[in-house]
């Protein structure tokens, strides 16, 4: 009787969000701990396997597809079936079977447990090597200049192997067969730690003369790690190079040294990251769910937003004014070398000047952080593509991306139907592109503001390495509406076919095409800024349509942006504008708090602005409405960096939500302030919000708390939002409703407005893969332009 007589085979047929998340290699790993033979592969309906073993093992398997699938994944469906055993010992990933593209390049992944093991084991030759790797973990994206993916087309190409590594590259039994990132001690890159050629006043470092740190010589290797360790200790910044670029780095828990960081980057208030050295350091700073924990322990290692301890340890300048706090593990054998033992937790912010992309290349961070950092551990393996931390937290058990890059970039998101071969340039702000043929969409990583130089040379260089490691050939370009986006110009000038598409169609298709929806939809689109198809600005939509076109149903009523983009930085304007728009001149009398902030004569200009519509183009903008709420609470009045008078808004009414400790009540007009619906049969509906203002501003004098007043705001849009969905879907028939736009990250709102349409009987879809904000625009353009031309 042979081996595979006595062993149980099946076949499993998987069905949902299961590609480009992960699943295969969880598979391949799941198979390997329990030791069952068999393949994995993509199909066109999801995800196909066979797998052989004991009955045992078949049912942890069983157990771990129901509780441990990465957390990026949604299963809607398995069909399992028992088929006759083969005999086989290995466990493989198959080419897919739907001809998937040839060239499917890994993201960048954290260490894996078995190479970290090994990172801390005496006896391993590869003992504290700052670069270990091996086939499951490390450097991909980030390191490859070229195809095919092979060693002489990575930034690894100058480092030869050793003999001893490449008997294990040459050897199809060992873990690092054809990894082509290994190195060791002997063959591979080395570290450096040098001081910043910038002086910098420091007062607990030896001085060589006044003001100045001390220009020691380069330590490397194993002394430079430790050098640096003590340096953080003593309070110094480092700017300290990983995968994707270079990060500043500092004590969290030495608020000195927080405080220069903050001086010093030009970023007073935008939270900053943390690094802590294990899951248990986690608990430690904050109170994580478990899907939280998941994610932060998962390949692709994000930053996770999770909720501060009362008690956090860390300096409260690392996330002033917040109650959340940016978590992520040690992700490069460099950090752990670093954190282990050493440190509760580093601050581990992007290495850029506030506006900058991160830094990436040695020669320019040495030249634009030398003003930030006192010394630089630096590494002499080149970063060929800069890539930020992702980031996200958890709304509804699920993952949702404030910013898509590290670890998941370049996984394809799959479309609902197949497309020629196209480039879609994505925004302005939050910048990405996707590059889509077939039935794939492979978006890039976040880019950042085009407005900054140095982020469109990154858009540029990112759309040659992208399509060139893709071998994609774009016959389409398809790009924003705004006809002063950089990317908009990038578009007519490449001399391709180009389609010009909505900046809010966009989101709502992006949001489609990550849940596989085809036909129409309501969407509800909130964010802060949209070139309309009518010269405003738009911003506050409620869409019905589907990839092949839309019609603005609904939206916020238009109000007057005073000063133009001016106002997006200063939201005491849009308060001063909403309370003109509800009580015209008497907004400047001396009951209007955000008045008294303005002398007379410059109540007279601001009125005249207002009252001419001088140079205050209008608005439906959902941003702008939290923001005047903001300014009107006298919570921010200025801001220092996008959505902050938003997302502080949203932690002030946080606070009541959390006290309260029982579910949300259905939401009505009782429980809201008051909004007018005004239906026209020929015009899109308009949702009115001026008549609340006076009545926060009532609630504000008799003392009611701004906390109860932000949260009742929250309550207010959601109930006006939900009862104009709901005469839509009676109206059109359609019961799918989809959430996108930047206003979509504020969880409180998000959940209010889910929970209510679930409640009333529709279909709620949201954003799992890409950003809700302008960092998922691209797919979506993607998606329409690939429908009309496909």
């Amino acid at each position: 009787m042979s081996m595979a007589a006595s062993l149980i085979r099946r076949r499993y047929k998987i069905s949902g969000i299961v590609q480009g998340v992960g699943f295969r290699p969880f598979i391949y790993r799941l198979a390997h701990e329990l030791e069952l033979s068999g393949w994995v592969s993509n199909s066109p309906a999801g995800v196909k396997i066979e797998i052989q073993g004991a009955a045992e093992a078949l049912a942890a398997f069983d157990q771990a597809l129901a509780d441990d699938a990465p957390p990026l994944a949604v299963i809607s469906a398995i069909i399992a079936d028992t088929i006759p055993s083969v005999e086989e010992t290995v466990f493989s990933i198959l080419p897919s079977v739907d001809g998937e593209a040839a060239i499917q390049i890994a993201p960048d992944s954290a260490l894996c447990f078995d190479c970290l093991r090994e990172l801390f084991d005496p006896t391993d030759r590869r003992y504290r090597y700052p670069f270990i790797t091996c086939t499951n973990c490390g450097p991909r994206y980030s390191i490859i200049t070229g195809i095919p993916y092979d060693r002489p087309k990575t930034t690894m190409a100058g480092f030869p192997l050793c003999p001893d590594c490449r008997r294990e590259y040459d050897n199809p039994l060992d873990r690092r067969f054809h990894a082509q990132p290994i190195a060791c001690h002997i063959c591979g890159p080395q570290v450096s730690l040098i001081s910043s050629q910038e002086p910098h006043s420091h007062p607990d470092l030896p001085l060589e003369g006044e003001g100045t740190v001390t220009h020691m010589v380069p330590v490397r290797g194993e002394d430079a790690i430790l050098k640096a360790i003590c340096l953080l200790q003593q309070g110094s910044i480092l700017a300290i190079k990983g995968i994707g670029g270079y990060h500043l780095a500092v004590d969290a828990s030495n608020h000195d040294a927080v405080r220069r960081l903050r001086e010093r980057k030009k970023r007073d208030e935008k939270p900053f990251a943390v690094m802590v050295a294990s899951r248990e350091s986690a608990r430690r700073l904050a109170l994580m769910e478990d899907i939280e924990e998941r994610l932060l322990c998962s390949p692709e290692a994000p930053i996770v937003i999770v909720r501060k301890r009362p008690d956090c340890p860390v300096s409260p300048l690392v996330a002033p004014d917040n109650g959340w706090l940016g978590v992520m593990l040690p992700y490069a054998p460099l950090h752990h070398l670093i954190m282990r033992d050493n440190f509760l937790a580093l601050v581990m912010t992007s290495g850029n000047i506030s506006d900058e992309p991160v830094a990436y290349r040695d020669d320019d961070a040495l030249k634009s952080l030398a003003g930030i950092a006192d010394y630089f551990l630096i590494h002499d393996r080149p970063i060929h593509i800069r890539s930020d931390d992702s980031v996200m937290r958890v709304f509804r058990e699920r993952p949702l991306f404030y910013r898509r890059a590290r670890g998941y970039v370049p996984r394809a998101v799959k479309l609902p139907f197949p497309v020629q071969p196209l480039l879609a340039v994505g925004a302005e702000l939050k910048s990405a592109v996707c590059l889509a043929t077939g039935d794939r969409a492979f978006l890039s990583q976040h880019i950042g503001d085009l407005q900054n130089d140095s982020s469109y040379d990154s858009f540029l260089h990112t759309i040659e390495h992208l399509s060139g490691i893709l071998e994609l050939k774009p016959k389409t370009i398809a790009c924003d509406l705004h006809p002063d986006y950089l990317s908009s110009g990038f578009a007519e000038e490449s001399g391709l076919p180009l389609i010009k598409i909505q900046h809010h169609h966009a989101h709502l298709a992006s949001c489609m095409a990550e849940n596989g929806l085809d036909g129409e939809v309501i969407g509800v689109i909130f964010d802060g800024t949209g070139h309309g198809t009518d010269g405003t600005v738009w911003g506050g939509e409620f869409l019905v349509g589907g990839y092949d076109g839309y019609r603005r149903a609904a939206h916020f009523r238009e109000t007057p942006l005073p000063g133009g983009d001016t106002a997006v930085r200063e939201p005491w304007r849009m308060a001063m504008s909403y309370l003109y728009q509800a009580d015209g001149e008497a907004a400047f009398s001396a009951d209007h708090p955000v008045a008294r902030r303005l002398s007379g004569r410059e109540q007279a200009v601001f009125a005249g602005m207002l009252r001419r519509g001088i140079n205050s183009p209008p608005t439906s903008s959902c941003g702008r409405l939290f923001d005047a709420v903001a300014a009107l609470l006298n919570i921010r009045h200025t801001v220092s960096y996008d959505g902050q008078a938003a997302i502080e808004l949203e932690a002030l009414a946080e606070t009541v939500a959390a006290e309260t400790k029982s579910p949300p009540a259905p939401l009505s007009k009782e429980g809201s302030y008051s909004y007018r619906i005004v239906y026209n049969d020929e015009c899109p509906i308009q949702l009115d919000f001026s008549s609340m203002f006076p009545e926060i501003l009532n609630d504000k004098n008799t003392g009611i708390p701004a906390s109860v007043i932000a949260h009742r705001f929250h309550r207010t849009v959601a109930a006006a939002s939900t009862e104009i969905c709901m005469h839509l879907a009676q109206s059109t028939g359609l019961d799918r409703v989809i959430l996108s736009g930047g206003v979509f990250q504020n969880r409180l709102l998000s959940e209010m407005i889910y929970t209510a349409l679930v409640n009333k009987g529709l279909q709620v879809f949201t954003h799992r893969l890409v950003p809700p904000n302008d960092g998922g625009i691209a797919l979506g353009q993607a998606a329409i332009a690939g429908r009309r031309t496909g």
